[in-house]
């Protein structure tokens, strides 16, 4: 009697695992690729981050700057904050309604609160900074970027720090770091009572309340 062929042994088991390991793979792959080009600010070969602490009247709060991303624009803020630039500004436009949108500052009409107020917002340093544009960084919650006129070129000393992913104004302003611990801060300097209206639209009523005390760098972390 003839034997009949045997039946091959089921390898479905095998192909699972092959599929599976494909599977893996591949969301390791995509979860790589999404960090380095978007989570994360960007790594690429130059200098290391530095590190500030802001000072303000509602407390303090820690940024991170990029000088790989943004050299000129990072170089020029850690002069002017040496220089105590930034020593007893207001953040003269403040907008959280109805929606959150920026808290900015670094204009020295503010002074101490004093001025022209219908002058906030429109002066600045002596040195100028061109755009800088890193596809990495994005204006995301807690990220902060130079403020400029219709130029771009016209960046100097203002700068805003957003309060919610405001992805519109990518490729428009210079990110050039983020605030790392203390964003509770920055949420209550964004509270501060302000003009809803009229010519003094934005500012904080009383500019006490919401001005930079300092800003001291602490210079690159192990």
């Amino acid at each position: 009697m003839p034997q009949k062929p045997r039946r091959r042994k089921r390898d479905g088991s095998k192909t699972l695992y092959i599929v599976a390991a494909v599977v893996i793979v591949l969301v390791a792959a995509v979860a790589i690729w999404y960090f380095y080009s978007y989570a994360a600010p960007s790594t690429s070969s130059g200098p290391s981050p530095i590190y500030a602490i802001v000072n303000t009247t509602k407390g303090s709060f820690e940024i991170e700057l990029f000088p790989a991303s943004a050299p000129k624009t990072v170089a020029n803020f850690v002069s002017l904050a040496k220089a105590g630039f930034y020593n007893n500004l207001v953040w003269h436009r403040i907008v959280d309604t109805p929606q959150p949108f920026v808290i900015q500052t670094g204009d020295p009409l503010t002074k101490n609160g004093g001025g022209n107020r219908a002058l906030w917002g429109t002066g600045g340093s002596n040195t100028s900074v061109p755009l800088e544009i890193d596809s990495s960084l994005h204006n995301d919650v807690g990220y902060l970027a130079m403020a400029h006129t219709s130029t771009s070129t016209s960046a100097t000393s203002q700068f805003y720090i957003n309060l919610a992913n405001n992805t519109s104004l990518d490729g428009s302003y210079t990110v050039f770091g983020r605030v790392v611990s203390g964003m509770n801060v920055v949420s209550a300097i964004a509270s501060t009572p302000v003009y809803t209206s009229g010519q003094y639209l934005d500012q904080p009523i009383t500019p006490s309340q919401a001005e930079i005390i300092s800003i001291t760098i602490l210079g690159n972390k192990p």
